[in-house]
């Protein structure tokens, strides 16, 4: 769930750009610049939880708050790095004059 509400943090902060009048290719760079703040708090927020949860519980608890942590790095890091970089693939070398989201 979380990856998927920071793929559309991301893609409502470039909209929001294209909309400011930024260019296609400024837009994606400033869209993932403005949303990376709120995604990092959001996931830091849940690793904090997880580690409470790793220090303090038991058994299968403590099982769930490594699983947990796992996810939580690893959607981070695809909806940050992994988008990014396909975003880019696909349209950091063209010359775009509009951008459809």
């Amino acid at each position: 769930g979380m990856a998927v509400d920071a793929n559309v943090l991301i893609f409502e902060r470039i909209r929001e750009e294209i909309r400011n009048g930024n260019s296609p290719q400024a837009s994606i760079h400033a869209g993932y610049e403005k949303a990376f703040s709120t995604i990092a708090d959001a996931n830091i927020t849940t690793l904090i939880a997880a580690i409470m949860l790793l220090s303090f519980g038991t058994g299968p608890i403590q099982g769930f708050a490594v699983t947990l942590s796992l996810g939580i790095i690893c959607s981070m890091f695809t909806a940050i790095m992994v988008t990014r970089g396909l975003v880019n693939l696909i349209y950091g070398g063209r010359n775009l004059k509009k951008l459809t989201i």
